[in-house]
């Protein structure tokens, strides 16, 4: 079976299934996660909040949030493959037949499964080490959607 090309993550849900200190780290993290797939997504949370685009990754806020995922994946559904990843079980049920569901813990296990390895042992280098900072800086404006 394909991979999504839509993701429509339920923000909150996700910060409480795993261990991930911050709203800014969410979203960062499912900013990657997309990419590396060549996937859009989106990340809906519950209140108020500056809307944005990280990359491939669309930043959105609802008074109602289980709304807003449900009418996304719900208009998105029959034009491509979309994927709701949430544990609210009235969003999964309501979805639709022809969408992907994935609980946000069970998606947070992968999630953490996929983390890049951390610094190896002594004289071991990584990619990152050889770039100047400019480079990375670069690399990183790329990654995050911002070119230049």
């Amino acid at each position: 079976m394909p991979e999504p090309t839509l993701y429509v993550f339920d923000g909150y849900n996700l910060l409480h299934a795993g261990p991930v200190a911050s709203r800014e780290e969410l979203v960062d993290r499912l900013a990657g996660f997309v990419a590396l797939r060549g996937a859009r997504g989106v990340v809906v949370f519950d209140g108020a909040g500056e809307e944005r685009r990280v990359g491939p990754l669309e930043v959105r806020f609802a008074e109602h949030a289980d709304e807003l995922i449900e009418r996304i994946a719900a208009e998105r559904r029959t034009a491509e493959r979309v994927a709701v990843v949430s544990s609210d079980a009235a969003i999964r049920q309501t979805a639709g037949p022809w969408v992907e569901r994935v609980s946000s813990r069970q998606f947070m296990r992968e999630l953490a499964a996929e983390r890049p390895p951390q610094p190896g042992p002594a004289g071991r280098s990584k990619i990152e080490d050889a770039l100047d900072p400019e480079t990375r800086a670069k690399l990183e404006r790329w990654r995050r959607g911002r070119p230049g």
